[in-house]
């Protein structure tokens, strides 16, 4: 008898193997313990997955999508402010990163331990961080800054800093630091320059 489809297979499988590979890490996590955690068998995760390569890949794109999201969250809470966002974007980086269990940035965390540049998993973190990074350019050139390419990499280096403090430190008062730290970049970079408000122009 043919076995019936189970449509909600490939993310239960995602979801067990989610929760291990960012607590253990993608390396120290087998297949077997992914199939014991969802309660599937081999053959069923490997038809949803040909490979680990490719489940760790899905792993990957679900943080990828998260990012996606905070996004949004951002755009929406300040609609008409490109500088309220980029202090937005930072915000809820801290909020999810001060969450019990936090461990950093999974895909740092993938990128980490996949050194090889060539290795596809190694491609995938630098081809988002780069894409990470040009999402927050345009968002900065849409501020007042007049120097919008180095606001932008400001930010992200305090993302990054969040999530790796906070994966060794946990949520703690650093987190509030990290935030008003990028408000006050975010107010430098866009003010006018000194003497523009007193000059012929300002006036």
């Amino acid at each position: 008898m043919a076995r019936k489809p189970d449509p909600g297979a490939r993310e239960r499988i995602l979801a067990a193997a989610s929760r291990l590979f960012f607590e253990h890490g993608v390396r120290a996590v087998g297949l077997q313990q992914i199939i014991d955690a969802c309660g599937c068998g081999k053959n069923l995760l490997y038809r949803e997955f040909g490979s680990k390569d490719e489940l760790v890949a899905a792993y990957l794109e679900r943080f990828a999508c998260d990012w996606q999201i905070l996004l949004e969250e951002a755009t929406e809470a300040a609609p008409q402010d490109p500088a309220g966002q980029l202090a937005e974007i930072v915000e809820r980086v801290a909020v999810r990163a001060g969450g019990n269990g936090f461990r950093g940035c999974a895909l740092s965390n993938v990128h980490a331990e996949f050194p090889d540049p060539d290795h596809p998993l190694h491609r995938y973190v630098v081809d988002h961080y780069a894409a990470r990074l040009a999402t927050l350019r345009d968002i900065a050139r849409r501020t007042a800054a007049r120097e919008p390419d180095a606001l932008a990499r400001r930010i992200s280096l305090i993302i990054d800093g969040i999530n790796t403090n906070a994966g060794i430190l946990g949520g703690d008062g650093s987190l509030t630091a990290a935030v008003a730290f990028a408000r006050e970049a975010i107010t430098v970079a866009t003010a006018p320059p000194q003497g523009a408000a007193d000059s012929p122009a300002g006036r």
